[in-house]
């Protein structure tokens, strides 16, 4: 019997003890099943990153990650990676129980906070993950249940970017158990940079939500503006987006503020946007401090 070249080839890397690699995408089943990424380059001798991708309100994953378009760089830098669905409502409307603001208008109310949490759980028993360097994205309703996960788990995921996104309007209800890294991201013209109402519950703004974590992550001394601008809308001619930092945070970790002049709520992304934000979170993995909160 002839055997083809791919074959044959296949078999002498078994026998050699190499194996062929390709990225795949795993699934897990449950009461809320979800798919991982997997890179090509996966090796369970050396721990990856793991990040988690949070749509926002009436999405889905699928869109998020087509919005996003994360995987090839999670494929370039063995990352791996799941964009899961919240949970669709009476409506067929799919959301996050973030904070008490946005977005579960249902009762009973959804644990997402756990369903994070055991995404999280269920890679690392699987995969290996680095504990030191997990980390959550999140657009709008996204953002708010990205919040909620820096305020409650600290002590586990490393660093965050909201995207558009609220927090708990009573600073009182978020304190974190470690410093953890949070970048926000803001349009200029979106209906909330500078607060607003749902159903009647405040939204604090960009500004305000960016020095409340400022203050929460015990970052000393006024925030500064960075000189360099980044394009990261690309229908808005140029470089068109500040940064704005805290300087002297805890060790090893950052509070940064993006606004993009004359964005909407949903930028229109540059090519170079995703890329830019995997950057700042890999830029930033957990460090071993803690907060002391009263």
């Amino acid at each position: 019997m002839k055997l083809r070249l791919g074959a044959v080839l296949s078999i002498l890397l078994i026998l050699s003890g190499i194996q062929a690699s390709h990225a795949i995408t795993t699934s897990f089943s449950g009461a809320r099943p979800f798919n991982l990424f997997v890179p090509s380059k996966y090796n369970s001798a050396t721990p990856a990153a793991l990040i988690i991708a949070l749509h926002g309100f009436n999405q889905d994953g699928a869109k998020f990650e087509k919005y996003l378009n994360l995987t090839p760089i999670a494929e370039a830098d063995d990352i791996l990676y799941v964009h899961p669905n919240g949970t669709a409502d009476t409506h067929g409307v799919r959301f996050w129980n973030g904070t008490p603001e946005c977005c579960d208008f249902q009762s009973p109310k959804v644990d997402d906070d756990a369903y994070i949490m055991s995404i999280i759980d269920q890679v690392s028993a699987r995969y290996s993950v680095d504990p030191n360097r997990i980390y959550v994205i999140g657009h709008s309703n996204g953002g708010f249940m990205v919040n909620r996960l820096a305020c409650d788990h600290a002590d586990r995921i490393a660093a965050v970017v909201n995207i558009a996104g609220g927090s708990f309007t009573k600073t009182t209800m978020c304190k974190p158990a470690a410093p953890i890294s949070m970048l926000e991201i803001w349009g200029s013209k979106d209906v909330t940079y500078k607060g607003n109402h749902i159903l009647g519950k405040p939204i604090l703004g960009a500004l305000k939500t960016f020095s409340n974590w400022g203050s929460i992550n015990k970052c000393v001394g006024p925030s500064q503006h960075i000189p360099e601008k980044l394009d990261l809308d690309a229908k808005v001619p140029g470089a068109e987006t500040t940064e704005t930092q805290y300087l002297q945070c805890p060790s090893g970790t950052a509070i940064e503020f993006w606004r993009i002049s004359g964005a909407s709520h949903v930028p229109n992304l540059s090519k170079n946007f995703t890329k830019d934000v995997v950057n700042f979170l890999l830029a930033h993995p957990k460090v071993p401090s803690s907060i002391t909160n009263p």
